[in-house]
């Protein structure tokens, strides 16, 4: 039943933080944290977070973060069992402590650790001392224990499920005052604190003997008073009490909380809420990586500062200054500034524009930095109206263009990629690339954060730039650049390029601690970006028609399926609702539940329908109709629109800064994505043409993975079997099944398959028994004969997870890092995950690298020896490389390309690359 009044708490309460109570239940739950150098943090996040809520709530003045000193208590002298069967701290929380403890401080809040005694007893002394004052105060914890404090002047709250506690509410959730939670503790005993209690009592016989006899004094003084109750076992009761009276007196004694343990001259008057050390708040964040925290202190200053209603702070150190950022709108100055970058061995350099698509956007103004703190913005189209008098664009972009074009002098930017567009724009080519900052973060650590500036800025310099936002204003009714007064914009644009050239000081050096990330950055990803420019300029010629007629089919395929599902399920039900097909499946046909969501429903997640349609018909129906679907809104409606009504061709974008790994992925469209084992999705391939007198040539790498496989393994059956150019899948089942080549069955080099692609992603035999739907035994009966006969595979898995674990991170063949933030987790699930990406990441990654090579490669050839009338590199989608070539020159190329293409890069093992010839992309497969 519901309290009839809802618990207040008074204004400015006294408030006391049960803090090892929180650090143990913020460390199992979500979300479980890594910063970039694998450290966990998810328990300080859990904490820190609860602080932050509670402070912004209420506003105390007076507060204390309390925790569990180390070593034994006054408790374990009275019971040496007292808390003995805990297990040790895991490695994982205990390394959380000293930050989150440095963290509290640096918040100003009071943080209380007392030898001899536990958190609870000096929260306890405390909230009795407040409650003598007649000061109100409430404890913030989730331990029931702390129940027994609760009185007129003391109120709990747990802040993980935002419930207050008062007298009633104690009441109501444990059946007993507040006084008598010591006596309905020490008669249950807690098996987590080994407090014994009376044998065989529980939560239901505890409370009816409360209940009846109101408490443990009052049974020993009538102990077959308890006979006349009600309750199972009643009768035999008065015999155990006394027989069992030394626990139950050393049970309720261990129960209860201390109210007068000497602090030391602490009382509640004197915990007040300091200023926060900002400095220290901001050094601590960026280690721990709580940017968004990090982007409030530097900000608005601490929430501790914010709740007290103090001003925001002056900018911290680490701001920079805008003092000597210049607006150029004079010739003069305009030309001060050329003679300075062409005396330059770099400079930052940052276009503004009108849109964030590349295709459609125009410049407005550009900005450079020479040096830490030196930056300008020249504008060159703002057209606001009262908007100063500007350069031209033309004048700038010609005086421009042989400095941007010069291989002499560096370039330096963020995402440098989308400002070569703009220049192609306005025909620049932009050269001399010497960093780019964004790939510098990604080169560095793939996985530690994000790599826009924004991010970047914050981790490494401790400066929150000014957000668009902040000038251009949100929503439908934002401002494009041009529209922005030169008073905000100018700023903006000239710190851009100030903090572009100060994180590239930074990320440099980083990098160029590892010679093997330095090559990765300067031998792989930065010549790769005009590559990326140059494709995404050329784009994609696709035939709407087409698409169009395949939409109709797509929907007519749907409407059959959708009719499918209803004749099977009994009854019509929208496919697309999760709660209707958890009814349909779960409840209805009684389909067995695989896994639960996190709020305990059944799941009907991919994989989930993918294991049931194996042996039932819908979700198989499910599963056919959600693959059509997703095809339907994401290609064949979708990509008609996305054709450039300049070009007439559609332009995705190449992102070299988003997987782990260092595959490219690609957006507006997603060209990965596009299903090449399915008709369906072969079907969009085929609307991917080439212009008349032009044909698409598709070369892909065959069998990439387990060719690296073989050279990182040395193992030498398998490097023997590549070598000799035999078929891997049937070598592989020759020598699981110990028959010759010739009498290798199709069933038996399918199986033979599956280990092979199941090793490389690290598959347990449980993995394989799922996909090929045999015997768990049996699944791990053919892996350990693959691993008998190649043993190199076997010890090099096992020698990559110890390095994965030793270091951190895995490597590819060209040095670029992999980071694991997971590999020594505690959960095992996450670091299983873990270990087995440590497996296939330096192949993946391997693979990647050796694209991106043969990328390079190919369009150095491409630049010297073939004209733009004879072929472009069109696409690069996973191991594969798609080209248009006329008609004329395909034998001649097909030949050229694929040789280069093998040759990329050296492996113990031949590289093959396969090509295919068609008039649309599916042919050409």
């Amino acid at each position: 039943m519901a309290a009839t009044n809802p618990p207040q708490v008074p204004e400015n309460p006294f408030i006391l933080v049960d803090g090892s109570s929180y650090l143990f239940r913020a460390f199992y739950a979500p979300p479980h944290l890594t910063n970039s150098a694998g450290e966990p943090t998810g328990a300080i996040y859990g904490v820190v977070n609860m602080l932050r809520s509670l402070i912004k709530k209420y506003q105390p003045s007076h507060m204390a973060v309390v925790f569990d000193a180390k070593g034994k208590t006054f408790r374990n002298d009275m019971y040496d069992a007292y808390k003995a069967n805990r297990p040790p701290m895991p490695d994982d929380l205990r390394t959380q402590i000293a930050p989150l403890h440095a963290i509290v401080k640096a918040l100003g809040l009071p943080l209380l650790c007392i030898d001899n005694v536990e958190a609870d007893d000096v929260i306890g002394t405390l909230a009795q001392q407040a409650g003598d004052q007649g000061r109100f105060t409430l404890i913030s914890t989730g331990d029931k224990d702390m129940a027994q404090l609760v009185n007129e002047h003391v109120m709990l709250i747990n802040t993980m499920t935002d419930t207050l506690l008062n007298e009633e509410g104690v009441v109501e959730k444990y059946g007993v005052q507040p006084q008598q939670i010591i006596d309905y503790l020490a008669l249950m005993g807690d098996s987590s604190d080994n407090i014994p209690g009376l044998p065989k009592v529980g939560e239901k016989t505890a409370l009816a003997m409360l209940q009846g006899v109101g408490s443990i004094d009052a049974m020993y003084e009538d102990p077959d008073a308890l006979a006349e109750l009600s309750f199972r076992g009643a009768k035999t009761m008065p015999a155990k009490l006394r027989e069992h009276e030394d626990i139950l007196r050393l049970s309720k004694e261990l129960a209860t909380i201390k109210l007068d343990v000497d602090l030391d001259g602490i009382k509640p008057e004197l915990l007040e809420i300091k200023d926060a050390d900002r400095e220290e708040l901001i050094r601590l964040y960026k280690e721990c990586e709580f940017r968004r925290w990090l982007d409030e202190v530097l900000q608005e200053g601490a929430v501790t500062e914010q709740a007290a209603g103090k001003a925001p702070p002056a900018p911290a150190e680490t701001a920079l200054s805008a003092d000597n950022y210049q607006v150029i709108t004079a010739a003069e100055d305009f030309e001060q500034w050329l003679e300075r970058l062409k005396n330059a061995d770099a400079f930052a350099f940052d276009t503004e524009t009108t849109s964030l698509n590349y295709m459609e956007a125009e410049l407005v103004g550009v900005s450079f930095a020479i040096a830490a703190g030196e930056a300008a913005y020249v504008p060159v189209a703002h057209d606001y109206p009262g908007a100063p008098e500007q350069l031209q664009r033309e004048h700038v972009l010609s005086a421009l263009k042989p400095l941007l074009e010069s291989e002499k002098i560096g370039k330096i930017g963020q995402n440098l990629k989308y400002d070569a567009h703009i220049l192609r724009r306005y025909d620049i080519r932009l050269a001399g690339i010497k960093d780019d900052t964004m790939l510098a973060s990604y080169v560095y650590n793939s996985v530690a954060s994000r790599h826009d500036m924004d991010s970047l800025s914050l981790q490494y310099l401790g400066h929150r730039p000014v957000a668009f936002q902040d000038i251009a204003g949100k929503g439908a009714k934002q401002l494009t650049f041009n529209q922005i007064g030169l008073e905000e914009a100018a700023p903006y644009a000239a710190e851009d390029a100030d903090v572009t050239l100060r994180l590239h000081d930074k990320l440099w050096a980083a990098v160029g601690e590892v010679p093997s990330l330095l090559k990765v950055l300067t031998e792989i990803e930065l010549p790769l970006v005009p590559i990326l420019v140059d494709m995404e300029q050329r784009g994609v010629q696709i035939d709407a028609q087409l698409l169009a007629k395949q939409s109709n089919e797509i929907a007519l395929e749907l409407a059959k399926l959708e009719e499918q599902a209803y004749i099977i399920a009994g009854e019509e039900f929208n496919l697309g609702s999760p709660k209707q097909l958890q009814t349909i499946l779960f409840e209805k046909l009684e389909l067995p539940i695989r896994k639960k969501t996190p709020k305990g429903a059944p799941s009907t997640a991919e994989e989930v329908l993918q294991e049931l349609a194996l042996d039932y018909p819908l979700p198989d129906v499910i599963m056919r109709h959600r693959g059509l679907s997703k095809l339907k809104s994401t290609y064949t409606d979708k990509l008609p629109k996305m054709v450039n009504p300049r070009t007439h061709r559609i332009h995705t974008s190449y992102h070299q800064a988003v997987t782990a790994t260092g595959r490219l992925s690609s957006s507006d469209p997603n060209l990965q994505n596009i299903p090449i084992r399915t008709e369906a999705g072969r079907r969009v391939r085929k609307a991917f043409t080439a212009p008349e007198g032009y044909r698409i040539m598709a070369i892909d790498y065959s069998q990439i993975e387990l060719r690296i496989m073989a050279h990182l393994s040395q193992d030498k059956n398998l490097v023997e079997a590549f070598s000799k150019g035999r078929d891997i899948h049937k070598a592989t089942a020759s020598e699981v099944f110990g028959v010759s080549l010739e009498e290798v069955s199709s069933e038996q080099r399918r199986r033979a398959k599956a280990v092979n692609f199941g090793l490389i992603y690290g598959m347990s035999a449980f993995g394989l028994a799922r996909q090929l739907d045999i015997p768990r035994h049996e699944a791990q009966d053919y892996m350990d004969k693959y691993f008998e006969r190649f043993p190199g595979v076997q010890r090099y898995m096992e020698e990559t997870r110890e390095q994965a674990k030793r270091d951190g991170y895995v490597e590819t063949l060209f040095g670029r890092r992999l980071h694991l933030p997971e590999i020594r987790a505690q959960n095992g699930a996450r670091r299983k995950a873990a270990e087995r990406a440590a497996i296939n990441a330096p192949m993946q990654g391997t693979a990647a690298d050796i694209i991106k090579y043969a990328m390079i490669k190919v369009a150095d050839y491409m630049q010297r020896e073939v004209s733009d009338k004879q072929a472009w590199m069109i696409m690069q989608v996973h191991d594969e490389l798609v080209f248009e070539v006329h008609q004329d020159h395909i034998e001649q190329l097909q030949k050229e390309l694929v040789s280069i293409m093998e040759d990329a890069v050296k492996l113990d093992v031949p590289l093959i690359a396969e090509a295919g010839v068609g008039d649309n992309w599916d042919e050409a497969h």
